[in-house]
């Protein structure tokens, strides 16, 4: 099985950070057997570079066979569904299919119903476009990178402070869908009762690094108004670290019944409390017990039977939704 991916999300030079779960995803695909290559259109760098994507996408088609392509993203898909030739898997990640940006959640209601197969990282995802086919397959975690190590020595390695209680936020606090101000209260509101609480903000960071900071401090903070399936809550699971998150995407599901974390509304104060909670305690949890449903090996594993049915089913029927 040979097959062409295609994002607009890929780990560069310039962002290490951005698109990792893509890239794991290849490499558990390529593990598991299937030839991959990967066409990265990088709107992020130039938003001309999603029409010069329709022509590189064509270009590569006419000089290399594939049994299938998969998008990710609506976006890129529209440059993969530009040709009918080769069935076409889109994966919807999150915000666009959510609401934001309204034009994006528009476009991928008109277009959904093009492609052969469409998988979906949360089951809101795929209710919100009322789409009965569709797959529901979060991305996965690499279990062996995010694994806990010593609190001490994550800190000592980091430079972080040995003794201060440690939020950690991490992503891309600048996107407004992630209400970074709601963290900068709970944190004033936080330091009233626990004055030596520190925010650790983790950002455009490279990937390697994340499980030493969720190694090394006491909860993860989530406080975005729109996710599909948060990454970052799952590895910090797998590192036994406490999360406190609104409720938002999957993460209900993700977190239900770990003790240490929990879900709060978007009230700062309520934030401040949780997290006051946490940190005094400074324990771990039993997260990566709960998450081995997500290793990435079992995700490819899943992606790979969505593969098959595009390649030897019929094409998928257009319906409304």
């Amino acid at each position: 099985m040979k097959v062409l991916v295609v994002t607009n999300m890929y780990p560069t030079a310039k962002t290490p950070a951005v698109g990792t779960f893509v890239y794991d995803q290849v490499s558990s695909l390529r593990r598991a057997g299937v030839c991959i290559d990967v066409l990265h259109v990088n709107g992020r760098d130039d938003t001309w570079n999603y029409i010069r994507g329709f022509f590189r996408f064509w270009r590569v088609l006419s000089r290399y066979k594939y049994d299938l392509v998969h998008a990710h993203y609506v976006l890129t898909g529209v440059i993969a569904r530009a040709q009918w030739g080769l069935p076409v898997v889109l994966t919807h990640h999150g915000p666009e299919v959510l609401g934001y940006p309204r034009w994006q959640t528009w476009l991928a209601k008109l277009v959904t119903p093009l492609f052969d197969e469409v998988i979906y990282v949360s089951e809101q995802m795929r209710r919100a476009l009322h789409d009965d086919d569709g797959w529901v397959i979060p991305c996965g975690i690499d279990l062996d990178a995010f694994a806990r190590v010593p609190r001490d020595e994550a800190r000592a390695t980091l430079g972080l402070p040995p003794d201060k209680p440690l939020v950690l936020w991490a992503g891309e606090h600048w996107r407004p869908e992630k209400r970074f101000t709601l963290v900068e209260q709970a944190i004033a509101s936080l330091k009233q009762s626990l004055p030596d609480a520190e925010l650790v903000l983790l950002s455009r960071r490279p990937h390697e690094l994340v499980p030493t900071y969720m190694s090394a401090c006491d909860s993860l903070v989530l406080t975005s108004a729109l996710e599909g399936s948060p990454m970052v809550v799952k590895e910090a699971m797998a590192c036994d670290l406490p999360v406190v998150s609104v409720q938002v995407g999957d993460v209900p599901d993700v977190i239900d019944g770990t003790a240490g974390c929990a879900i709060v509304d978007g009230e700062p104060g309520q934030i401040a409390l949780r997290l006051a909670d946490v940190l005094r305690q400074r324990e771990r949890t039993d997260g990566r017990a709960r998450v081995h449903r997500f290793a990435r090996d079992r995700i490819a594993a899943a992606i790979v039977d969505v593969y098959r049915h595009a390649i030897n089913r019929p094409r998928r029927r257009h319906r409304a939704t």
